[in-house]
């Protein structure tokens, strides 16, 4: 059989550990170089195969691939860009296939959410009718951890700790001033419709430390009323709480709170702003002072304290989708299986992107405590392995050290395509 080549992309957010799968899928094509030819990334993602601007990754050392592992953001650049359905822009699954076709590309790697699953599912459906062979491989990625069938999604458990962490920490500084100052921190943290992240915050507070916090998941409709009665009764015992609200938090109506009235490329409701919302309900509501925050990028670019356990998953499925494309496999996803929490096994299994794509996994009712403002015991025994371990990237002069590629690029085939 004659090599074909690997083309690789990012897409969407990015996350702390989505280059340990990048390292994961290039590392292994190189093991099987008599199999797979060059591996080619998209530059910025999708758009870079629609555009045929393509990085050839054989022009980087196996050292710097190799630091790829503890480098935070996307390597190869990603994007927020939707391809539509087939019926309505056929023009471009066509282009990708003709790309695909002119650099001798017969395996794809999309390394994303459930928006990318969905590309990933229609990529290897028109490949087949035009003639084509691509076996088309969805690397799990995403920090919300609602796609399906995987027990979690690599760069969650990264996100999940540095939220963990700065919740306890920065609970423990308002503690210290809340007798004269602060007396209510508002955390805000990502996740559109699914709390995982939110829930990550519960667990600043435990066995060894017991902190006072509230916890505001978008799978709970918000009640006003009762989130300021649980607030002034934490204060009223604790002298102080930290509040942790995700950024799909919405209205009894079904409208976020923090909606902006805009919409990202997806078409999602750009969100951001829940913090300043609910800090200005409890200066209101409570007359408590207040300070608050949003995470935003930086719990999603945490190299410096991304969790074990989230690098080995991240390196591992990327490793696993192109041994999978090896087995002959096509429009499937390597699946994180859940052996056991106590102690924490886990193992790769595999997923159809028919079943994956356009669906996401919301937190289990079970998850959260009966009052909706807080995690249950069985949430934590869930959530707690994946925030484990340290890996550390090297440090020189007080700084992480972290690699930027050359990304040389590919002499260009095809005429120039307008993207639409």
């Amino acid at each position: 059989m004659a090599k074909k080549n690997a083309f690789y992309a990012q897409s969407g957010g990015v996350t702390a550990v989505i280059n340990a799968s990048a390292c994961g899928v290039i590392e292994t094509c190189r093991k099987h170089r008599d199999r797979i030819g060059k591996v080619y990334a998209g530059r910025n993602g999708i758009i870079g195969a629609l555009t045929e601007d393509l990085i050839d990754t054989s022009k980087e050392s196996a050292r710097a691939i190799a630091a790829l592992r503890h480098t935070p953001g996307g390597a190869f650049g990603s994007c927020r860009y939707k391809l539509k359905s087939l019926e309505e822009n056929r023009a471009e699954y066509e282009r990708l296939i003709e790309v695909f076709e002119a650099h001798n590309i017969g395996y794809f790697f999309y390394n994303g959410g459930g928006d990318s699953a969905d590309t990933c599912l229609k990529v290897s459906q028109l490949s087949e009718k035009m003639g084509y062979p691509i076996q088309a491989i969805h690397v799990p990625k995403t920090v919300d951890n609602d796609l399906p069938i995987t027990d979690n999604c690599p760069g969650f458990g990264s996100v999940a700790k540095y939220i963990a962490v700065s919740t306890r920490e920065a609970t423990l500084d308002v503690a210290s001033m809340a007798k004269t100052s602060t007396k209510v921190f508002v955390l805000e943290v990502m996740g559109r419709h699914a709390g995982w992240i939110a829930a990550a915050g519960g667990l600043a507070s435990g066995e060894d430390m017991e902190l006072p916090i509230v916890i505001l998941f978008p799978e709970v409709r918000f009640d006003q009323d009762r989130f300021l009665a649980k607030v002034d009764a934490m204060v009223r015992k604790h002298g102080y709480c930290s509040v942790v609200v995700s950024e799909g938090l919405r209205w009894p109506d079904g409208h976020f709170v923090s909606d902006q009235g805009t919409r990202d490329a997806f078409g999602h409701a750009q969100l951001g702003g829940a913090a300043p919302v609910i800090a200005g309900m409890i200066k209101e509501g409570l007359g408590l002072k207040y300070h608050w925050a949003v995470a935003d990028y930086l719990q999603r670019a945490a190299r410096h304290i991304a969790s074990k356990t989230d690098v080995e998953q991240a390196y591992a499925v990327g490793k696993a989708a192109v041994e999978m494309a090896l087995a002959g496999k096509n429009s499937v996803m390597p699946a994180i299986v859940r052996k056991s929490s106590k102690p924490y096994r886990w193992t790769i299994g595999e997923a159809p992107l028919k079943k994956v794509a356009n669906r996401e996994k919301m937190m289990p009712k079970s998850f959260i405590t009966r009052d909706g403002f807080g995690i249950t015991a069985k949430c934590r025994e869930y959530l707690e392995p994946l925030i484990r371990g340290e890996d550390y990237p090297p440090y020189r002069n007080g700084m992480p050290q972290y690699v930027r590629l050359k990304n040389v690029a590919v002499p260009k085939r095809l005429p120039a395509f307008e993207l639409r």
